[in-house]
């Protein structure tokens, strides 16, 4: 048997036995939270104009500032092979230590606390 035909039995193996063990160990009653069809926090079938908390809207913009952060920091390990790896190394530490000062500001405010 070569190295392949072996691959891909042990791959289909490996893939039906966690499928398999899956179904085993997964618990099969839902509760009515998840088998509702919005998760975000309202009633769906309620009076459309109930106030909505705007702190859902603050975590979901910290959540896309800190995701940018990451896109950000994607090109530093081509970055710093340029002549002037220090400035790459500079400009990366001020851009994490504005955003952990941030997070930190945030943080004491009470902008991270779902429930009040």
């Amino acid at each position: 048997m070569n190295m392949i035909t072996f691959m891909i039995a042990l791959s289909l193996a490996l893939s039906i036995a966690l499928t398999a063990l899956n179904f085993w160990l997964a618990q099969m009653t839902p509760d009515s939270e998840k088998l509702s069809p919005y998760e975000c926090g309202f009633d769906p079938l309620g009076s459309a104009r109930l106030p909505f908390s705007i702190r859902f809207f603050l975590v979901a913009i910290l959540f896309l500032l800190f995701d940018l952060e990451i896109a950000l920091l994607l090109p530093l390990p081509w970055a710093t092979q340029l002549q002037a790896p220090t400035t790459t190394l500079a400009w990366t530490s001020i851009l994490i230590l504005l955003l952990t000062l941030g997070l930190v500001y945030e943080w004491i405010q009470g902008g991270l606390e779902w429930a009040e």
